[in-house]
C-alpha cells in the first residue's frame, strides 16, 4: 500500500482529514488524490457530522505534483501527458471536488501557508474557509501554461465575481490572507498560532449542530446556481417540509419555547 499521504482521524462526530506530504508542501500526487477520495467517501456516514480539511507541515496544498507531469511528458510524450492529465483531473473532480460538494454536512478548510493550483481549487470546494495570517493563495495554473481545473472556474466567479476571478488567473501572483478576506475568498482569518484551535472549535461546533438541515441547505445553495426562482422556491418548500420530520427540528422548536439551548443529534 502507498505511504499514508492522507490521514483521517475522528474526534467525536468530527472527521479530520490531513494532507500529509509536508516535504512537497502537500502537493497532490496521484496517490494522494486516491487516498483523499477514499477519506472523503468514508465521511458519508451519519456518524460523521462535520469535516475539517487541513494540511501538515505549515502548508495547505501547493497544487498538483508538477514533477509527475514532467515524468509523464518524458515517458509518453505530449499524447501520454494529455491522457494522464485527463485521468488525473477526472479522478480529482469525481472523487474529491464532487465528493466534498455531495457530502450532506459542512466541510471546513483550515488553510496555513500556500493554497495553490489544485490546492486553491480544493479549498474553494469547502463550505467554510478559515485561514491563518500566513496563508497565501495562488491560482498558479497560468504559470505552467495550463487551464484551471478542480471546479475553480465554477466556484471562483461565484465567490469574487467573474472579472476578479479572471484577474486572479491571469496574474498568477500570490494573494495575501488579508486580501483574500477582503474580497470574500475566505470566511475568516486568524493569527497563525491560533489557526488549529480556531478551526477545530468551529468544526466541532458544526459537528454538534443540526446536520440534516446543514446538508439540505448546502444542496439548496448549490442547486440555486442553475435553478429559476420558482423551481428554487419549490425545493425550499420540500426542504422545510422534510425538516418537520427530523428530531433536530422537534428539539429546536421545544428548546425555543423552553428558552434553552437545543441539543441536536443530527437526526
Amino acid at each position: 500500500m502507498a505511504a499514508e499521504q492522507v490521514k483521517l482521524t475522528r474526534q467525536g462526530n468530527l472527521a479530520v482529514i490531513t494532507l500529509n506530504r509536508p516535504e512537497a508542501r502537500n502537493a497532490l500526487s496521484p496517490e494522494m488524490m486516491a487516498q483523499l477520495g477514499l477519506a472523503i467517501r468514508s465521511c458519508e456516514g451519519a456518524d460523521v457530522r462535520a469535516v475539517l480539511l487541513t494540511g501538515s507541515g505549515g502548508a495547505f496544498c501547493s497544487g498538483a505534483d508538477v514533477k509527475d507531469f514532467a515524468a509523464q511528458l518524458e515517458e509518453g510524450g505530449p499524447e501520454g501527458l494529455a491522457r494522464h492529465l485527463r485521468e488525473v483531473a477526472g479522478e480529482f473532480h469525481r472523487d474529491v471536488i464532487l465528493g466534498i460538494r455531495r457530502l450532506n454536512k459542512p466541510v471546513v478548510a483550515a488553510i496555513d501557508g500556500v493554497a495553490a493550483g489544485g490546492g486553491f481549487s480544493l479549498m474553494l470546494a469547502c463550505d467554510l474557509r478559515i485561514a491563518s495570517s500566513n496563508a497565501r493563495f495562488l491560482m498558479a495554473y497560468a504559470g505552467i501554461g495550463a487551464t484551471a481545473d478542480g471546479g475553480s472556474t465554477y466556484m471562483l466567479p461565484r465567490l469574487v465575481g467573474q472579472s476578479r476571478a479572471m484577474e486572479l488567473y491571469l496574474a498568477a501572483q500570490p494573494l495575501s490572507a488579508q486580501a483574500a478576506l477582503d474580497m470574500g475568498l475566505i470566511n475568516q482569518m486568524c493569527p497563525a498560532e491560533e489557526l488549529d484551535r480556531h478551526a477545530m472549535e468551529t468544526a466541532t461546533r458544526l459537528s454538534e449542530g443540526p446536520t440534516l438541515a446543514y446538508g439540505r441547505v448546502k444542496a439548496l445553495f448549490d442547486r440555486s446556481w442553475s435553478a429559476g426562482l420558482e423551481e428554487q422556491l419549490d425545493a425550499e418548500t420540500d426542504g422545510i417540509s422534510d425538516s418537520g420530520l427530523t428530531e433536530d427540528f422537534h428539539e429546536g422548536v421545544r428548546a425555543f419555547t423552553d428558552k434553552r439551548r437545543p441539543r441536536f443529534q443530527g437526526k
